[in-house]
């Protein structure tokens, strides 16, 4: 029930970003003008504006809410946050390669992406090679290291930027946004988005497994080194494609998961699917209120599901610690 329900959920929430905007417009029929080539004014807006952010939004929020479903399970930790492989602070760094040092100039307005998802690679293979095994205690070491030691790298960047506007530019882009964005970025993003995604599908049992223990899992004959290492190859691929084309959008995958879990009577297979379609209809509703904030300068996504997350994640928190008073 939970499935169809977060389904009608997510285009219920597609179809109102594409009605959110400055000009009211006829949403269905600005996309069949656009799909026939028509050069209408709804199809302008509809098509080429307000579609790209739609769907970049409701893409970055499936992979932020899936990634942090999926690494709370191997980790057997509701506290644990996709940033923790450290693809986020990789992908930032090769992004910030791109603003100060015009790396890629061939890719054009996707250069940024593309950095970013090498940044976020990178990252991985120090975080693997350093965790060894994949116990989960290790796994948080080492993606805690890994994150330490780019977001300093980040910050030396940033410290020692060539000017001004570069380093305004890249504090921008690090707070999320997913406007100024084209069916490019999306082209890009979708390829990761799917492996990854399967990738985390494919180990369900595991998760499920895991949830009884890792011994449980060994008997069971499932490849628990080789399966937690494909999760979290998943998850790095999952957070660093979307940091790498919309920035930091925090508290998704860290709160998505905890407010689906109840509904699905703590199963973390169960889990995967509603934790990205609530995840997409999360973002796609905060890059709405983005849009109906009073004109001006705009707050960026990041910082608003932050504002927005922060409170609702302490009430959670609230909520478990008056359970076992």
């Amino acid at each position: 029930m939970i499935v169809p329900l977060s389904i009608v959920t997510v285009v219920g929430v597609a179809f109102l970003s594409l009605a959110t905007g400055p000009t009211p417009e006829a949403v269905l029929s600005g996309l069949g003008d656009w799909l026939q080539g028509i050069n209408s004014p709804a199809a302008m807006v509809i098509g080429e504006i307000r579609l790209p952010r739609t769907l970049l939004s409701l893409a970055v929020g499936a992979a932020l809410g899936l990634s942090g479903a999926a690494l709370q399970g191997l980790l057997r930790n509701p506290l644990a946050d996709p940033g923790l492989t450290g693809a986020s602070q990789g992908a930032a760094l090769g992004a910030a390669t791109v603003f100060y040092f015009g790396l890629f100039p061939a890719a054009g307005e996707i250069a940024p992406a593309l950095a970013g998802l090498i940044g976020a690679g990178l990252a991985l293979l120090l975080m693997l090679s350093l965790a060894g095994s994949a116990r989960s205690s290790t796994v948080i070491m080492a993606g805690l290291a890994i994150s330490t030691l780019t977001g300093a790298a980040l910050a030396t960047v940033l410290n020692f930027a060539p000017n001004p506007f570069a380093m305004q530019e890249l504090v921008f882009w690090l707070l999320g946004s997913v406007s100024e964005r084209s069916l490019k970025h999306l082209v890009f993003l979708l390829p990761a988005l799917l492996v990854g995604g399967i990738l985390i599908w494919r180990q369900k049992n595991l998760l499920v497994a895991l949830s009884l223990g890792e011994q449980v899992a060994q008997s069971m004959g499932l490849a628990f080194a080789q399966g937690s290492r494909l999760i979290i190859l998943g998850t790095a691929l999952l957070v660093g494609s979307a940091v790498a084309i919309a920035g930091n959008i925090g508290f998704v995958g860290l709160l998505v998961p905890h407010l689906i879990r109840p509904l699905v009577g703590h199963r973390p297979d169960r889990l995967l699917m509603p934790s990205a379609l609530f995840g997409a209809a999360l973002v796609g509703l905060a890059d709405i209120c983005v849009r109906l904030l009073p004109p001006g300068r705009e707050i960026k996504l990041g910082v608003l599901t932050s504002l927005l997350g922060t409170p609702l994640f302490i009430w959670l928190i609230w909520k478990d610690r008056q359970r076992w008073l």
